[in-house]
């Protein structure tokens, strides 16, 4: 077959600024087998109609698990997983729609009795993606070796098999029945590559929490304190635990179910369900809460599960309504999907769950809340209004990203769950390293890769014990997943935002961000502060942000293009205007207008004593005041004695690496008197700005500065080593501290470097 069908359908480009994403993708490409002996038996329209029904069933299916088709090309299909959108389970939703074709070709016959057998291939890798072509048959839509290899496994697949790369393996591994098989040779390629085989998808256990809480102690007391409220007051509340993949909501949620047992004496039931991703039956969380109210195990034969419902059911109902309830039940336990059937079980579900409250205090946790489709959701609140109504003992915990559409009632209390403090994450790294048999010392080098966030913790520690490299220690798979799904969450401007802050070294500012994006300023400050309360930056100091964890700053910045990475770095790096400080409107009101009167003079007097007594109360420690900003040009103008002002030496030689530059400015801190002559003075906290060339060189100028214009270290542009020195006229016009040389912790007032910002956007006169 030789046909090649493209979808010309367009959707408009994203609200985001780049054209094009690294991005991580599963690749799935599947192939007829011998369609050429195929098509040499068949009419011309029997083999029109056998594409049609085939390419009608593949696109089905590939669109129901959310894939995009990238291309046909003959009777071969490729398609894209996460191209635009990732959740974290582009992998396992590729291989669950490689397993459904099969299946779906299997049942369906094509044309006349003829029946064909396909072969699948899913690959996970990097690729560079077109995000404005990522619609169902657009072509060049992602670029990268992961296509070629995904092309490769089908080759090696048998007929109605689906054939796994390693890092699909590891992406679908707990919620895939995998077997490994030898590795292949591919040409071109060494060593061989591996390959597994998807069986059919499993039902993933519960996780496993053997170790020690460690942290959390607020949260678990005020999640506790209202679980026993409601059932001590009958007062029903639903609390929902909030914090991003990695945090411990579900190790919380184990503490709290193995601690909480009894509340003033009385037995507390605990009902746990989790919302598996991309469940085949919709009410499945419910079925498991009955699940774990009977007693009733997977794999139970219907006599099992029939004396199992009976004896859960017999204390709650009368036994004419225990025997009509029996069967739907049966029923909504073997296939919980959301047909009416089963939404009637959900109905004696529910009713069950409030029999029992009202026999003894209830507490329902449903985890993974944000997975669940919108009849679970229903669910959960006909049986929270329901039980509020009765005032039954009866308390709902709900746990979810931050970034679910939240559908909770009102009166629900929300705890969200922040990053471990450093110690704390010290300590899990350490038990987690110990358990594991690897050394504790390299907890000091992950310390400040988790980000406070236990899964990212246990991650790293699990990617070491299988062999990762421990000087470099790459980014785990799993954490690269759930953070790229968290980027995927924001809207575009957010994401541009987010990712062009990741270029930036240090600090981030908003001014920054806008100079890398090209945007007017101010554009980001919306998109910083709603990151901020997304839970994914924190801020710092003025106008400036941080990461909350390293991964995402990682993750955000590898997303970007080479090229276009380069662009925002240099942007977010080039130095604002150098006339941002306007002399006149920095000076206060009546030193204006005493300048502009030609009262300059008089002037720098009042300056010298209108404020000496609000100074002295700084210095004093009863308050700081902002610096003010004042040209030393006017100043000079109005008074030579810049000793008595700024206490600096008078113009000596001109440091040449200063001339003809523009006005710099500098900050001198309030430093306590030394000297009975001049406290009467008082200590003016000043910003000064002066001419190139008008203050000779100190040892603070003395350091050479780089051509970019940046200090050679973080101490050299530090405020506080540039200090004011008392003015005490000496001998040949010389201060007094000139002439007896300065302690070494002060440096006389001297010129900085232009007012530039540096890659973290704070002024360096900041």
């Amino acid at each position: 077959m030789t046909t090649i069908i493209v979808d010309a359908q367009r959707t408009p480009s994203p609200h985001w600024p780049v054209p094009q994403e690294r991005r991580t993708v599963t690749v799935l490409f599947a192939d007829i087998v011998g369609s050429t002996a195929l098509v040499d038996r068949l009419d011309p329209e029997d083999v029109r109609a056998l594409q049609r029904a085939y390419f009608d069933t593949v696109a089905g299916v590939l669109h129901r698990w959310q894939g995009v088709v990238e291309k046909y090309v003959g009777d071969a299909v490729m398609a894209l997983f996460g191209a635009r959108h990732s959740d974290g389970f582009d992998a396992y939703r590729a291989v669950r729609a490689g397993l459904e074709i099969q299946a779906a070709l299997d049942r369906r016959p094509m044309v006349g009795d003829s029946r064909l057998r396909v072969r699948v291939g899913v690959a996970t890798g990097e690729v560079v993606v077109d995000l404005g072509s990522a619609v169902s048959g657009g072509h060049g839509v992602a670029s990268g070796a992961v296509i070629t290899t995904a092309a490769r496994l089908q080759e090696y697949a048998p007929p109605g098999a689906v054939a796994l790369c390693a890092a699909t393996a590891r992406a679908t591994a707990g919620l895939i029945t995998q077997r490994q098989l030898t590795p292949v040779s591919v040409a071109g390629r060494v060593p061989p590559m591996p390959v597994w085989h998807a069986v059919g998808p499993v039902r993933p256990g519960t996780d496993r929490h053997d170790g020690p809480l460690i942290g959390r102690r607020r949260e678990l007391a005020t999640i506790r304190d209202q679980l026993s409220r409601a059932i001590r007051e009958q007062d029903p509340r639903w609390i929902s635990l909030v914090g991003p993949t990695g945090s411990g909501r579900s190790r919380l949620l184990h503490e709290l179910t193995r601690g909480l047992t009894t509340v003033d004496g009385m037995p507390v039931r605990w009902c746990v369900a989790t919302c598996q991703p991309y469940p085949d039956q919709v009410m499945a969380p419910a079925a498991e809460l009955l699940r774990g109210l009977a007693g009733v195990r997977h794999g139970d034969g219907p006599a099992v599960v029939h004396d199992r419902l009976v004896a859960a059911l017999a204390s709650l109902f009368p036994p004419e309504r225990v025997a009509a309830a029996i069967p739907a039940l049966q029923r909504f336990l073997t296939t919980p999907d959301g047909s009416s059937a089963a939404l009637a079980g959900a109905a004696i579900c529910r009713d069950v769950l409030l029999r029992l409250a009202a026999h003894q205090p209830l507490i329902v946790a449903v985890d993974d809340v944000d997975r669940a489709a919108p009849a679970m959701s229903r669910f959960l609140h006909a049986l929270f209004s329901t039980a509020t109504a009765r005032g039954l003992p009866l308390a709902l915990i709900t746990l979810h990203q931050p970034q679910w559409a939240d559908t909770r009632p009102s009166p629900a209390r929300r705890v969200t769950i922040g990053p471990l403090a450093t110690v704390q994450s010290g300590r899990l790294l350490r038990h987690l390293l110990t358990r594991a048999g690897q050394p504790v010392t390299l907890a000091d080098r992950l310390l400040h890769l988790v980000g406070g966030r236990p899964g990212h913790a246990a991650a790293y520690v699990r990617s070491i014990m299988d062999g990762a490299d421990r000087v470099t220690l790459p980014l785990p798979d799993a954490v690269r997943r759930a953070v790229c799904a968290e980027l995927d969450h924001l809207d575009g401007e957010r994401r541009a935002v987010l990712m062009a802050a990741a270029t930036i070294g240090g600090v981030i500012s908003g001014g920054a961000v806008d100079r890398a994006l090209g945007w007017a300023s101010g554009r980001s400050a919306p998109a910083l502060r709603g990151l901020v309360a997304a839970g994914l930056l924190l801020p710092r100091r003025a106008d400036g942000y941080a990461f909350v964890a390293p991964a995402l700053r990682q993750v955000a910045a590898e997303r970007l293009p080479r090229a276009l990475r380069a662009v925002f770095g240099r942007r977010a790096a080039e130095a604002p205007p150098l006339d941002t400080v306007r002399p006149d409107a920095a000076l206060p009101r009546d030193h204006a207008a005493a300048d502009r009167a030609g009262s300059g003079r008089a002037a720098a007097e009042r300056a010298g004593s209108d404020r000496a007594g609000s100074d002295r109360a700084a210095v004093s420690g009863s308050g700081v005041r902002r610096a003010e900003v004042v040209p030393l040009d006017v100043v000079r103008a109005r008074d030579g004695r810049l000793d008595v002002v700024l206490a600096v030496p008078p113009s000596g030689p001109t440091d040449p690496l200063r001339r003809g530059l523009p006005s710099s400015t500098m900050a001198t801190s309030p430093t306590a008197p030394t000297g009975g002559a001049n406290r009467s003075l008082g200590f003016r906290r000043l910003r000064a700005v002066a001419s190139a060339g008008d203050v000779p060189p100190t040892r603070a100028s003395a350091t050479p500065n780089n051509a970019g214009g940046h200090w050679p270290a973080a101490s050299d542009r530090s405020p506080a080593t540039i200090r004011a020195v008392p003015a005490v006229p000496g001998p040949a016009g010389r201060t007094a501290a000139a002439a007896a040389g300065a302690p070494p912790d002060v440096v006389r007032t001297g010129p900085r470097p232009p007012l530039i910002r540096w890659p973290t956007g704070l002024a360096a006169s900041a």
